[in-house]
């Protein structure tokens, strides 16, 4: 069958790909996250806790984890025919946030996961993504057996700005990682539409 113009194009249209970071503190989800919407075997840089790791690695909350990421999680996620999503998982422990600036370059904007037991294990990355202004959206990973907060109370203790999008997901479902995902694109569209309007003006 032959293909008139229009038709061609369909089939030519190359989908713009974005990257998207996955930070947050040791422990939170991240490896979990990336493997739940992932729609190839993620790359996944683990490997286990050992002896000597226990000074620096606070397992309080998380004593059941015996690995840990030390470079980085990778996976994608086709959002649409015309949108994918390259995801990077960054390591948690401050010993390797070394690796943050190369992984956050080229970056379109950042999940910040959080665990309501540990909520200051994430304080890093906020801090880190606000100062570099790189949009991101906060992910409260809602695990078994964790206290339940209302989004106000979450956002007032990390003392987020208005703008930054918070919203509680499951790290373990799909449909909820992909919630935060098509938030986070969102959000960094926005920013980035804002900051061309201040440029213009």
């Amino acid at each position: 069958m032959i293909l008139g113009r229009s038709e061609r194009g369909k089939h030519l249209i190359e989908p713009v790909t974005l990257k998207i970071l996955v930070a947050g503190g040791f422990g939170v989800g991240k490896t979990t996250l990336v493997g739940a919407v992932s729609e190839i075997k993620p790359l996944r840089t683990e490997e286990l806790l050992t002896e000597a790791g226990r000074p620096v690695d606070d397992l309080s909350g998380i004593e059941g984890k015996h690995t840990t990421t030390v470079a980085m999680d990778f996976g994608r996620i086709t959002l649409r025919e015309d949108l994918v999503l390259y995801l990077f998982g960054t390591p948690g422990q401050e010993r390797f946030w070394f690796m943050w600036d190369e992984l956050s370059e080229g970056a379109l904007g950042a999940v910040v996961l959080a665990d309501t037991r540990r909520l200051e294990d994430c304080f890093a990355a906020i801090d880190y993504f606000e100062r570099r202004s790189i949009p991101f959206l906060v992910g409260v990973n809602c695990f078994e057996g964790a206290a339940r907060y209302p989004a106000g109370a979450i956002r007032k203790a990390l003392d987020l700005d208005e703008d930054v999008p918070l919203l509680l997901c499951d790290a373990r479902d799909r449909e909820s990682v992909k919630d935060v995902l098509v938030g986070v694109v969102e959000h960094a569209m926005t920013h980035a539409a804002d900051r061309r309007r201040a440029v213009t003006t």
